[in-house]
């Protein structure tokens, strides 16, 4: 049975133990905006990947009956729900999952199954076999992603390279897999979909190589629910920027610190 847990995150920021519970476990973060239609394939795309995982839906205000939907559904134990009290942005719900991730891996999955959770497994494997500290996938390179899309990906993938020497090829990725232990050392400030540029920079300022791997891609239209917009890809060339300079010492997490300011109204946690 889930239990009703406080209105506010509880930090979960200590590194997985050999024996633990959460050793080799993935926290998949869900953002979640007006997906009502698409929540129950989700959710059982999700829970069909292979790999051990806890899955932190952060609902961002949804005005669509989504947030009905998640409190009425029957879900598993491994399943934790948690609403914003307004629409902040997937930036605001990616930090307000953080808070309540607990597994030794974190990884982002986008809510409108762009994305195969069958990849899972590939995108773990660099990090489980000591291989790296962070994994994006490769989408592939498809028409049928819409011209804007692909060479709005293609611009912030050839600046991140230019100003970071990250010699990546897709910045944008949704799937971004990371240890616990370096996400929450990095303190945030994104609230929409500069998230993707803030953390890729702040990881290449830190000195980490990102291993990529390829996954599979089906895009989805603006008419299907895209959401994001043409001034989201000027906030990330500005994001990318801006980082390359912004001292190191102003974006370290302390310990004390709360990574996720964004008001919840409410939230259903498994027990540990």
């Amino acid at each position: 049975m889930m239990s009703v847990a406080s209105l506010q995150p509880s930090p979960r920021n200590s590194p997985a133990r050999e024996g633990d519970r959460w050793a080799g476990c993935v926290s998949v973060l869900v953002p979640v905006y007006n997906e009502a239609a698409h929540l129950d394939e989700l959710l059982r795309a999700i829970h069909a990947s292979p790999v051990k995982k806890e899955i932190i839906i952060v609902d961002d205000g949804s005005t669509d009956g989504t947030r009905e939907k998640l409190r009425s559904m029957p879900l598993a134990d491994d399943v934790t729900v948690v609403f914003h009290e307004k629409n902040c942005g997937k930036g605001a719900a990616i930090r307000t999952a953080l808070e309540y991730a607990r597994g030794e891996y974190v990884l982002i999955q986008d809510s409108d199954l762009e994305y195969d959770p069958q990849d899972y497994a590939a995108l773990l494997r660099p990090l489980k076999q000591g291989e790296a500290d962070v994994v994006y996938g490769v989408r592939p390179d498809r028409p049928e992603r819409g011209l804007r899309f692909f060479l709005g990906a293609k611009l912030l993938t050839h600046l991140t390279n230019l100003l970071y020497g990250a010699g990546i090829h897709d910045e944008a990725t949704c799937y971004k897999v990371f240890r616990r232990s370096l996400i929450a050392q990095i303190s945030f400030e994104c609230h929409r979909f500069e998230f993707c540029p803030e953390v890729t920079a702040k990881l290449c300022r830190m000195g980490k190589h990102i291993a990529e791997v390829p996954v599979s891609y089906t895009p989805r239209s603006a008419g299907e629910g895209k959401k994001i917009r043409h001034s989201d890809g000027w906030l990330a060339i500005w994001t990318l920027f801006r980082y390359r300079f912004v001292p190191r010492a102003r974006w370290t997490r302390s310990a004390r610190e709360s990574a996720a300011p964004f008001a919840v109204i409410f939230s259903r946690v498994p027990p540990e």
